[in-house]
């Protein structure tokens, strides 16, 4: 099977449902019962498989991983709670007290707080550096780097970074890739095919199939050799090429106990069987409402990727698919944003990004309502800038909201 959709609905199933279900039931339990002492204690110990405890593994939770697996071509998938689950678990298992990671300010509200502030608590020394600059992320990165972190598509900014240069960049250093490919999920975006080791995304987002239900994932593309890490060194010992996916299990996310719900993983994988239908809709209207913002006299600094005088168009164009469904613009004072804002009738006023929906919001007034005036600038975020996340609906629909939201 090659198509994503056909790959997303039909998976490899090891055995068939004892009912015949098409879809793997919601099993919303705590414990699983074992038949004797020793078969509790082989799956307990790794040496069979099977299912102890939901904290650490479900079938529900475990057919929205192999789903996944199947569709990215990936060595292993571990399902979390949140996309922030999986990005602090991806960190975690890789850094430690005394070693460094490499990333940039350009990221998401949340998980540069991660970065600024709890990060630094756990004695991680944090870098911040350029991404769009090779040569800087090299010289930033040394023997006490242990990974570089960015976003496929920063949000709310959209600047795209060249993966494939970094990735060879950091490798030639024995540093893995992570990245938060949340703004362009599998469909969007082949990143293991640019050299990405590990992965991240919420969930909640294009998955959920509108966002339904909170969750992440962090995938482990199979690229990178986990026993020249020390810190993974005595886990490849035990389980060779999966030594970051049993740490990342086994340890960081057991203790930490950041696990998705079985009923949330099961949205999940029926959000993953129409998400490339939906991925065509929202990332044309955004293409097509990009263009049209431009003709627009009122509205200023409409950027998207997909627009020719992008800097990132090339890049864009080379990398994705599509170049995403979010886009930004402003008007000429924060209060006539605001003003535009509440007079939309169909564009609803929240702060999720991918839903069935369009949704709209002040970055600056809501993303990053605890940085100060001047780190708002600083990190390219204007009182006027709102962030539109462009939905399924009719394109003429939503245009039309658009203008008589401006009247």
């Amino acid at each position: 099977m090659r198509g994503f959709t056909t790959r997303a609905l039909h998976v490899p199933k090891a055995k068939r449902d004892v009912h015949g279900a098409l879809r793997t039931p919601v099993y919303d339990n705590a414990a699983f019962e074992f038949e004797n002492s020793d078969e509790i204690a082989q799956v307990s110990l790794g040496r069979a498989l099977g299912h102890v405890y939901s904290r650490s593994s479900n079938p529900t939770v475990e057919d929205l991983e192999q789903r996944l697996k199947n569709l990215t071509g990936a060595l292993g998938v571990l399902a979390l709670g949140s996309g922030m689950a999986a990005i602090s678990t991806a960190i975690l298992t890789l850094a430690r007290a005394g070693d460094s990671v490499v990333t940039t300010d350009r990221l998401f509200g949340h998980t540069l707080s991660l970065f600024q502030k709890t990060l630094p608590s756990f004695g991680i020394e944090v870098r911040f550096v350029d991404v769009m600059d090779s040569l800087a992320v090299e010289h930033a990165c040394d023997e006490t780097t242990k990974l570089l972190f960015l976003e496929t598509i920063s949000n709310p900014q959209l600047q795209v970074a060249d993966l494939e240069a970094l990735s060879k960049v950091v490798h030639a250093k024995g540093i893995p890739l992570v990245v938060d490919t949340t703004m362009t999920p599998p469909y969007l975006l082949e990143a293991k095919r640019l050299g990405v080791d590990i992965e991240v995304l919420s969930s909640t987002k294009f998955i959920s199939g509108g966002g339904t239900s909170v969750g992440g994932v962090l995938i482990d593309h199979g690229l990178f050799e986990w026993k020249s890490l020390p810190s993974l060194a005595p886990y490849y010992a035990k389980a060779g090429p999966m030594a970051f996916l049993y740490k990342a299990r086994k340890e960081v996310f057991q203790n930490l106990g950041p696990s998705l719900s079985p009923h949330n993983a099961y949205l999940q994988s029926l959000g993953l069987e129409t998400m490339a239908l939906r991925i065509e809709r929202s990332c044309q209207n955004a293409q097509e409402l990009a263009h049209w913002l431009l003709s627009i006299p009122q509205v200023k600094c409409v950027n998207h990727p997909s627009l020719p005088d992008s800097p990132f168009y090339a890049i864009a164009k080379r990398q994705f698919r599509y170049a995403g469904s979010i886009l930004t613009f402003e008007l000429e004072s924060k209060e006539a944003s605001y003003r535009f804002m509440d007079a939309l009738k169909l564009i609803r006023r929240a702060t999720n990004i991918h839903d069935n929906k369009s949704l709209i919001l002040s970055p600056y007034h809501v993303i990053y309502a605890l940085n100060s005036h001047e780190e708002r600038l600083k990190l390219e975020i204007s009182p006027a800038m709102m962030r539109l996340s462009v939905g399924i609906e009719e394109i003429e629909d939503l245009k039309e909201d658009i203008l008589q939201a401006l009247c």
